[in-house]
C-alpha cells in the first residue's frame, strides 16, 4: 500500500494557543512535517520552549491576545508578509474554569466567551479573508464534546464551543466555492502535563490540586477506549484535515476523544 504523503511541507501555518498541551503538539506535529509554523500566544516564555524544541527553526511565536481584533489582524498581516501567504490557520486557544452555572461569577463567563468565542471570530476573519484572494485555505477549529453534548459544570464554555461548530458550518457554506474548508475537531478531557503547560493551564489553576491520580483514573474509566486523552492524540486528525487529502471534507466536526461521544 502506498504511504499517505501529506505533503504540507513549506505551507503556513497560525496556531493560536500554539504554546500549550494540544496546541504545543498540534505546532511540533506541523513543524515535523516541513511546516512553517506561527504560535499566536499570550504566554511568550513557553512559546519561546516550543520554538525551541521544534526542527529546523520551522516554528516561531508572536506575542497574541485572541481577544484583540487588532492583535489577530497583525498576527495574520506578519504571516503573509514573512512568509508569502497562510494556509491553514488552527484556533486552538481556549480557557475554562469547571463550575456550577449557579455559582460561577460572571468575569469567568465573560472570559470564556471572550478566549474560546471572540477568539474563533477575530482570527477566522482576517485569515479567510486573505484565503478567499487566494482561492485556497484551510481553517481548522479545536472545539471540544461539550459543545456536542453540553458538559456538567461547563455550561457558558459548552456554548462557546457549539458556536464555534455552527459558525464553521456557516462559513463553510459561504466560502467552500473559493476552495476553502473549515472543519472542527472535538476533544475529550486532554489534561496534557505540567511540564508542556503554560501559565494559564489546569494545572497552574485552582482546579490543578483536584487531578490526583485516583481521580484522573475515575474518570479514564469513563471512556470506552479507558484512557485520557493524549495531545498528542489530536494532532494526526489536524495534519490531515490540514492536507490536500482532505480537500472534500468541509463543515464537518470529528471528535478525538475516545469515545467519551459517539454522536
Amino acid at each position: 500500500m502506498e504511504q499517505m504523503e501529506l505533503n504540507l511541507a513549506g505551507a503556513n501555518v497560525i496556531v493560536s494557543g500554539g504554546a500549550s498541551n494540544i496546541g504545543r503538539a498540534i505546532s511540533l506535529g506541523f513543524a515535523e512535517e516541513g511546516a512553517r509554523v506561527v504560535i499566536a500566544d499570550i504566554d511568550d516564555e513557553q512559546a519561546a520552549r516550543v520554538a525551541e524544541q521544534a526542527p529546523g527553526g520551522l516554528v516561531t511565536f508572536r506575542h497574541t491576545d485572541v481577544t484583540d481584533a487588532k492583535a489577530t489582524e497583525e498576527t495574520v498581516s506578519h504571516t503573509i508578509e514573512r512568509f508569502g501567504s497562510l494556509d491553514v490557520l488552527v484556533n486552538c486557544a481556549g480557557w475554562t474554569v469547571d463550575r456550577l452555572f449557579l455559582e460561577k461569577p460572571r468575569q469567568e463567563w465573560e472570559r470564556e466567551i471572550a478566549i474560546d468565542l471572540w477568539g474563533f471570530i477575530n482570527f477566522t476573519r482576517p485569515a479567510v479573508a486573505h484565503m478567499v484572494d487566494r482561492s485556497r485555505g484551510r481553517v481548522i477549529s479545536i472545539a471540544s464534546d461539550a459543545g456536542r453534548i453540553g458538559e456538567w459544570r461547563e455550561a457558558v464554555y459548552s456554548g462557546t464551543k457549539a458556536a464555534i461548530i455552527a459558525m464553521s458550518k456557516a462559513i463553510a457554506r459561504e466560502v467552500g466555492k473559493f476552495g476553502i474548508t473549515l472543519n472542527v475537531i472535538c476533544p475529550g478531557f486532554t489534561p496534557g502535563s505540567p511540564e508542556t503547560s503554560g501559565a494559564e493551564s489546569i494545572w497552574r489553576s485552582e482546579q490543578g490540586a483536584q487531578f490526583d491520580p485516583e481521580l484522573l483514573k475515575k474518570v479514564a474509566r469513563s471512556y470506552p477506549l479507558r484512557r485520557l486523552g493524549r495531545p498528542e492524540d489530536v494532532v494526526g486528525a489536524v495534519l490531515l484535515l490540514a492536507s490536500d487529502k482532505a480537500s472534500y471534507i468541509t463543515g464537518q466536526t470529528l471528535s478525538v476523544s475516545g469515545g467519551y461521544t459517539m454522536i
